[in-house]
């Protein structure tokens, strides 16, 4: 049986910003990856079995954090063309 995904807003606690760690990107739980790793990842392919077992200080959790991050700030009101 596969365990419940928590609520997009208690994964995104887990989404930290701060300036001194990975030029101030957005990473998760303050550790040295940031969410654009993570996507990236899961975006060539890896699933989130791989991706935990390359990076044994990861929690699936955390992968689901980066996705709602990446859902979360992907959210936009409107999109105007840019005009030439």
């Amino acid at each position: 049986m596969q365990n419940q995904i928590p609520d997009s807003e208690i994964l995104l606690e887990r989404i930290t910003i701060d300036p001194e760690i990975a030029h101030g990107k957005p990473v998760l739980r303050g550790m040295r990856y940031p969410v654009e790793l993570i996507l990236e990842l899961l975006s060539a392919g890896m699933s989130h079995q791989e991706i935990l077992q390359d990076y044994d200080d990861l929690e699936e959790e955390d992968i689901f954090a980066a996705l709602a991050y990446g859902a979360r700030v992907t959210k936009v009101k409107q999109i105007l063309p840019l005009a030439l």
